[in-house]
């Protein structure tokens, strides 16, 4: 019985947990081939994502078979929705993760990710459209349906068509623009977000950062426009962290794993520009944020595992 109850509570937020890993695999990948570091690091978050995007895919498929209702509330609700984009990020993801040990992998995750990301991010703006949203449901999550269009050009760079990488980029970026003066408007004229969304605030960091990776993939050069994206997702990683007293005291939720992928797409961004200019202050600041992005996802990681064994993940609101 209360495993069932799991299983019925068991929100899609759990994919952020694969975007965390995902993007600390991607890290130590790049780091492992860019800065020298062990390849065995990258191995072993290689297994330990896959397994963890395994056991989630597999426990949310178990709800849409056997609680299907519960599902489609979460699909119906003006915030949660946005977070099933995080499912087909995750796929991508996995994608990027696998692109240098089997492509054939690889492209199997990235076209399923890519038509998923392409459904969902369709089905979201018309949801917005369609229902009447009020501007306290908006918060940075939104951007979740918006920054999975960014990120598919990174993991389909190789084998998949230029003008689709482009189309995707085209779409993140320029959504990206629209709803960052809506979700600022909301964060300061508007009241606070509630306790379990503010880390939701790092998600400000992912567009801009997974921006510069998507345009150095296309293009192959680190210039103005690059360079602007970097600067802001620089600016509000900065700010989030000057913010920081605003964090420390919260209680766990698992949106906690909002603050990780952020981090890590500013590390990756760093470590990509570095790659691009071999101006060596982009690999120290790069280095910064490995170390920052490490120990938060490290922490939060066992923070959830401490509240699973507490039983006190997956029960009702």
């Amino acid at each position: 019985m209360i495993a069932s109850d799991r299983i019925k509570n068991f929100p899609i937020m759990m994919f952020a947990i694969v975007m965390g890993l995902s993007g600390l695999t991607i890290v130590y990948q790049k780091a492992a081939a860019w800065l020298g570091f062990p390849s065995i690091l990258a191995l072993g978050l290689t297994l330990i994502v896959t397994i963890v995007f395994l056991m989630i895919a597999f426990l949310y498929l178990a709800k849409l078979l056997f609680y299907f209702e519960e599902v489609k509330l979460e699909f119906e609700h003006p915030i949660r929705i946005n977070f099933f984009a995080a499912a087909s990020i995750s796929l991508v993801l996995l994608s990027i993760v696998y692109h240098e040990i089997s492509l054939f992998v690889a492209q199997i995750l990235w076209y399923t990710g890519a038509i998923l990301q392409t459904f969902l991010t369709f089905y979201t703006i018309s949801f917005w459209i369609n229902k009447n949203m009020e501007i306290t449901h908006s918060n940075p999550a939104w951007f979740i349906p918006i920054v999975g269009n960014v990120i598919v050009p990174i993991g389909g760079f190789g084998f998949a068509d230029r003008e689709v990488l482009i189309y995707f980029f085209a779409v993140g970026i320029f959504f990206w623009i629209v709803l960052l003066p809506i979700i600022v408007n909301r964060i300061i004229f508007h009241h606070q977000l509630a306790q379990k969304f503010l880390p939701t605030l790092f998600i400000l960091i992912a567009p801009p950062a997974v921006g510069v990776v998507s345009y150095i993939k296309i293009t192959e050069q680190f210039d103005l426009f690059a360079s602007f994206l970097y600067s802001i997702a620089l600016f509000f990683t900065f700010l989030l962290l000057f913010m920081i007293k605003n964090f420390l005291k919260l209680q766990f939720f698992i949106s906690w794993w909002a603050f990780t992928f952020p981090l890590t797409a500013i590390t990756i961004a760093s470590l990509s520009v570095f790659h691009k200019t071999h101006i060596p202050f982009y690999s120290a600041i790069g280095m910064f944020f490995l170390i920052i992005s490490t120990l938060v996802i490290v922490f939060v990681g066992y923070k959830t595992l401490y509240y699973i064994s507490k039983q006190e993940i997956c029960i009702a609101e």
